[in-house]
C-alpha cells in the first residue's frame, strides 16, 4: 500500500458541506473515483461516523463536487455531484444537490476555470452531468476575486454571507426525462399492509415523490427526532419512495430502488401552520405557503434540499398535483415560501402551460457558500 494525496477545497454550500475537486485530481475511471471518495470521507463504516475520514457522519455533510472546464464554452464548467454514503462504500450519482451547486461557481472562479470575470457579479454556466441540465450561478466578485462575506442569511446556517443566485434552466425531467414521469399529476399506490396512498411524482431539478402528511398520520410540522426515532414510519416512507422509483422507471424493481437511495426524494407536505424551527425560530403560518419535510438518505433532512425546493416550486404551478392542492392561491405568486425544519426557503418557478403540454422553464433559489479549508486529502491505494 502507498499513500496518495489529492488536492481539494472543503466548502459549505447552502446547508450542506463537502469537498470540491478538480476532475484532473481524480481518476477518469468512475469506479476508481468512487473508491477514492469513500476512502477520503471514511465511508464503509458500519457505525456511520466516518471516523477514519473527512466526512461528517450525515448525508448533508458527506457530499462531493467534481468540476472541470467545459471545452469551447466561455465561463462554462462541467459539474458532477456525488452523494457519499456514510456507512457503506456506495456513491450515488443519480441526482444533483442544489445546495452544493452554490459552491461550483466560486470554486471554478478561484481555480481559474472562468475567463470573463465581471463585477459586481460574474455568471458561470454550469453543466450538471448528473441531470444533463444547466445552472447559471450569479457569483459576487470584487477585484477579480470571489466575495464570500455579505449580509444575506439563509435558514439553517448561522450568520450571513454573500448571496449567490442559482437559475436552474429547463429543470423538468432532470433524471427521468419527463416532468411528470407517470404522465399523471396524482397516482395511487397500495402498500404491503393494504393502505392506499395518493402520491404525486414530479421531476424538476431532481425527482420527488410527494405525499400528504395527514395520510401518514402526521401534521407536517415534525422535526428529525420525531421521524428518525420511528423505524416503522421510516420503513413506510421508504416503501413509498421505492414504489415511486419503479413507477417513474428510475429503477426496474423494488430491490434495485433500494440501491438508488438519492432519487426520487421522499417529501411529505402540509398546509401552513405555526411551529418552532430547529434554530428555535418561531415560524408563523402567515409567513409560509406550504410545509415540506424531506428524507435524505433514509433520514429526515434538517433543512430542505435546494433541488427539492425547486421541484416544490414547479409542482406548485402544475394544476392538480398534491403540492398545487395545498398551496391553492399561492401557486400564482412569483415567490413560494416553503416552511421546513430549519426555517423558510423562498423559491421562484417559471412554468408554461399550453393545453396538455407543461414546461418547466426555470427555477430560481438564493444560497450562500464559504471556503472551510484548502489542502490535500490522504488515502491509501
Amino acid at each position: 500500500m502507498m499513500e496518495k494525496y489529492i488536492k481539494c477545497t472543503w466548502m459549505r454550500g447552502g446547508t450542506s458541506k463537502g469537498a470540491c475537486f478538480l476532475e484532473s485530481e481524480l481518476s477518469t475511471d468512475i469506479s476508481t473515483q468512487n473508491s477514492f471518495l469513500s476512502k477520503i470521507y471514511g465511508s464503509n463504516d458500519p457505525s456511520g461516523r466516518q471516523i477514519d475520514g473527512m466526512g461528517g457522519g450525515t448525508s448533508t455533510t458527506s457530499k462531493a463536487v467534481i468540476v472541470s472546464k467545459r471545452a469551447g464554452e466561455r465561463n462554462g464548467v462541467n459539474y458532477t455531484f456525488a452523494q457519499v454514503d456514510v456507512a457503506s462504500d456506495l456513491v450515488d450519482r443519480k441526482g444533483n444537490c442544489g445546495n452544493m451547486s452554490s459552491t461550483v461557481g466560486p470554486f471554478a472562479i478561484d481555480n481559474g476555470l472562468v475567463e470573463d470575470i465581471t463585477e459586481p457579479t460574474t455568471q458561470v454556466q454550469i453543466f450538471n452531468t448528473n441531470t444533463q441540465k444547466t445552472i447559471v450561478a450569479h457569483v459576487p466578485v470584487k477585484n477579480g476575486k470571489v466575495v464570500y462575506s455579505g449580509d444575506y442569511a439563509i435558514s439553517g446556517v448561522p450568520g450571513t454571507a454573500a448571496r449567490i443566485q442559482l437559475d436552474f434552466l429547463s429543470p423538468g425531467g432532470a433524471v427521468t426525462k419527463k416532468l411528470l414521469p407517470t404522465g399523471r399529476v396524482v397516482d395511487t399506490i397500495e402498500l404491503a399492509d393494504g393502505q392506499k396512498i395518493d402520491i404525486s411524482i414530479v421531476d424538476a431539478a431532481n425527482p420527488l415523490v410527494f405525499v400528504r402528511a395527514q395520510d401518514l398520520g402526521l401534521t407536517g410540522s415534525e422535526m428529525p427526532k420525531d421521524i428518525d426515532s420511528k423505524p416503522e414510519l421510516l420503513e413506510k416512507m421508504l416503501a413509498i419512495r421505492e414504489a415511486a422509483s419503479v413507477m417513474a422507471q428510475i429503477a426496474t424493481n423494488l430491490q434495485e430502488a433500494k440501491t438508488i437511495p438519492a432519487v426520487p426524494k421522499f417529501c411529505f407536505i402540509a398546509p401552513p401552520a405555526s411551529y418552532t424551527s430547529l434554530e428555535g425560530e418561531e415560524i408563523k403560518a402567515t409567513q409560509i405557503d406550504i410545509q415540506a419535510r424531506m428524507l435524505s438518505m433514509g433520514k429526515l433532512h434538517p433543512a430542505l434540499a435546494i433541488t427539492g425546493g425547486v421541484c416544490i416550486g414547479v409542482a406548485a404551478k402544475i394544476p392538480g398535483t398534491l403540492v398545487n392542492q395545498v398551496v391553492a392561491q399561492a401557486a400564482n405568486r412569483d415567490e413560494l415560501r416553503i416552511g421546513h425544519c430549519s426555517g423558510i426557503l423562498s423559491v421562484g418557478a417559471d412554468v408554461a402551460i399550453n393545453g396538455n403540454v407543461i414546461e418547466a422553464k426555470c427555477g430560481t433559489v438564493y444560497r450562500t457558500a464559504r471556503i472551510l479549508m484548502r489542502g490535500e486529502a490522504c488515502i491509501e491505494v
